[in-house]
């Protein structure tokens, strides 16, 4: 059944997947990251690293010391636009 639960909805990652990295050998919560690719869309894990948290730590795994690495936005922001976004601040706008 687990292989029908997802974990990660933005990356189209199961719990069975999660599983099956654990039973592997990942055993932190950055390996199963980078082996199933959880956490790695829109949300950067906000909504899927929790579960898979208690998942590693179910399974004998290492509990998690620190979240993620977060990627950069998916979008790129070019340099202008935030020096403008703090200029508007300065101006009180």
């Amino acid at each position: 059944m687990s292989d029908k639960i997802m974990a990660c909805r933005c990356e189209d990652v199961t719990v069975h997947e999660i599983e099956e990295a654990i039973a592997r050998g990942h055993r932190d919560l950055e390996s199963v990251k980078r082996y199933t690719g959880l956490g790695t869309g829109w949300c950067q894990g906000k909504q899927c690293a929790r579960l898979c948290a208690a998942l590693l730590v179910e399974k004998g795994g290492e509990p998690p010391s620190s979240p993620i690495t977060p990627r950069p936005p998916y979008r790129p922001v070019s340099l202008a636009h935030l020096a403008q976004l703090s200029l508007q601040k300065e101006r009180g706008g």
